[in-house]
C-alpha cells in the first residue's frame, strides 16, 4: 500500500513553534481560520507506507509543499489531505524520500495538514497554524507506534517543517520509544542550546555510527546565505565529523533531475565550527531560490538530493550498529 515531494523554513519558524503548543481541531484554529478535515490515521489513504519486511524502520516527516489556497471563496493555510491536487506534492516528496534514502527500512510518511508557506511570513499566526501540524504528526506517530511498528527500531528524519515537528516528538519520548530510537535526523533546520540542555533525547552525533543521537546541518556556499541562527548540534554529511575536515562530494547524473543538472558534479563540503554551517564549494547547477523566504547561494532544497547516497548509508550503518549493540 502506497501513497506516494521538499522545502523550506526560518528561524522565526523555530523561535515561535518552541513559544508554545497546544492542540487544535474545530474545523478552525484559534485564529478563526477555516481549517480542512483531521486526518484519520486509521485510514491507509493518510498513510505513505513502503513495508520491506525490514528489521527496522524510517518514519519521515515531509516538509512544506503547500502554499495558501481558496476553496469556495474561503482561504485554507493548512494542507487538504483528502484532496488530491493537495496530496499530489506530498505524495511527491514521500516518494522521492523513500526512493533515495530508505534502502532496506520499512518506510512510513504520514499526510498531515501541514502549513503553507506563506505561513512563515506572518509572525502573528505562524504558532498556532503550525501547532495544527503538530497535533496531527503527535497523533500519527502514536498510531504507528501501536499498530504499525511492532516494537522495531526505528530512524526518525524530518525535513524543513517536518525537522521542526520532529524535534517536538523527540521532546515529548517516552524512554521506553527512545530506546527504540536507531538516529534522528533533523535535516534544514536548527538546534539551540536550550534544547539541548532541556531534553535529554536529542543529543548531538559525535560521528558516523553512534546511536540514539540527532544528526543536524544546513549548506550553504558561504555564511551570508544562511536562514537560520547557529545550531548547537551540526555535522559534516559527508565524512560524519563534527570538526572543519573537509569531504569530496560527487553526485551522478539522475533521471529525477532537470536536464540542466544531468550531470557529474565533484564539490568540497566542510563544516564551519564558527557557524555550524556546511559550506558547500564547487556546486555548479542551477541555484535553486527558494520562493518567499530564499537566499541565493543557500542550498534548502537540497539537503536530501546532495547527500542521498551518504544519508541512505549512514542509515543502514547506524541501524547495523544499533542492532549489534545489546539494548
Amino acid at each position: 500500500m502506497m501513497k506516494k515531494t521538499v522545502m523550506p523554513i526560518t528561524t522565526m519558524l523555530l523561535v515561535l513553534f518552541m513559544v508554545g503548543c497546544h492542540s487544535a481541531d474545530k474545523r478552525k484554529n484559534n485564529l478563526g481560520e477555516a481549517l480542512p478535515q483531521e486526518p484519520d490515521y486509521a485510514d491507509t489513504t493518510q498513510w505513505y507506507i513502503a513495508d520491506r519486511e525490514g528489521v527496522a524502520d524510517l518514519f519521515y516527516i515531509i516538509s512544506t509543499e503547500t502554499g495558501d489556497y481558496t476553496l469556495d471563496g474561503v482561504t485554507y493555510h493548512h494542507a487538504d489531505t483528502y484532496k488530491d491536487s493537495l496530496r499530489t506534492p506530498l505524495y511527491g516528496e514521500m516518494l522521492g524520500v523513500d526512493t533515495l534514502l530508505s534502502g532496506r527500512l520499512n518506510y512510513f510518511s504520514p499526510y498531515y495538514r501541514q502549513c503553507s508557506l506563506q505561513s512563515f511570513q506572518e509572525k502573528e499566526s505562524i504558532m498556532e497554524r503550525l501547532n495544527v501540524a503538530l497535533s496531527d504528526v503527535k497523533k500519527a506517530f502514536a498510531y504507528y507506534l501501536t499498530n504499525l511498528n511492532h516494537g522495531r527500531p526505528f530512524i526518525l528524519a524530518g525535513f524543513s517543517q517536518g525537522a521542526v515537528i520532529m524535534l517536538e516528538l523527540m521532546k515529548e519520548m517516552k524512554p521506553e520509544t527512545y530506546q527504540r530510537m536507531v538516529a534522528a535526523y533533523a535535516i534544514g533546520t536548527s538546534i539551540d542550546q536550550e534544547t539541548v540542555d532541556k531534553y535529554r533525547n536529542i543529543k548531538a552525533a559525535q560521528g558516523a555510527d553512534d546511536t540514539g543521537v540527532t544528526i543536524c546541518y544546513n549548506s550553504v556556499r558561504d555564511a551570508s546565505a544562511s536562514l537560520w541562527g547557529k545550531s548547537v548540534i551540526a555535522i559534516n554529511p559527508v565524512n560524519w565529523k563534527t570538526d572543519e575536515t573537509p569531504a569530496v562530494l560527487i553526485t551522478e547524473p539522475s533521471p529525477l533531475l532537470p536536464v540542466n543538472e544531468q550531470k557529474k558534479d565533484t564539490m568540497t563540503v566542510h563544516l564551519d565550527t564558527a557557524s555550524s554551517l556546511a559550506f558547500v564549494e564547487g556546486y555548479t547547477a542551477s541555484d535553486y531560490v527558494m520562493p518567499l523566504i530564499g537566499k541565493e547561494g543557500n542550498y534548502h532544497s537540497r539537503e536530501i538530493w546532495l547527500y542521498r547516497d551518504q544519508l541512505r548509508e549512514n542509515m543502514a550503518l547506524r541501524t547495523q550498529r544499533y542492532l549489534a549493540e545489546d539494548k
